[in-house]
């Protein structure tokens, strides 16, 4: 499992976690990546950031933005737990 800072906190989470089964403390939530003022002033505060996804493309979206902590997935789609970001970026 792939980790990622958890904004200025110093913890780690994983990349890609299950919406409810991560503690998101003061964490900043988007539905998407649209909202860029949104996401460059939490990072410049140190607040973590995560994005809700529900494809592997939504996933592949968000973890492109270094800034961003985590992609949560809903609890009925576990199976993008799984995705591998490796081979949905470079290929087989």
């Amino acid at each position: 499992m792939r980790e990622r800072w958890f904004g200025a906190t110093g913890r780690r989470v994983p990349e890609i976690a299950v919406e409810g089964e991560l503690d998101l403390d003061d964490a900043l939530v988007l539905h998407d990546i649209s909202e860029t003022d949104r996401l460059h002033e939490a990072h410049e505060a140190g607040r973590p950031i995560v994005v809700r996804a529900r494809s592997a493309e939504e996933i592949k979206a968000a973890l492109a933005h270094p800034e961003v902590a985590a992609a949560l997935v809903p609890p009925d789609r576990r199976d993008l737990l799984d995705v591998d970001l490796r081979e949905l970026t470079y290929g087989p």
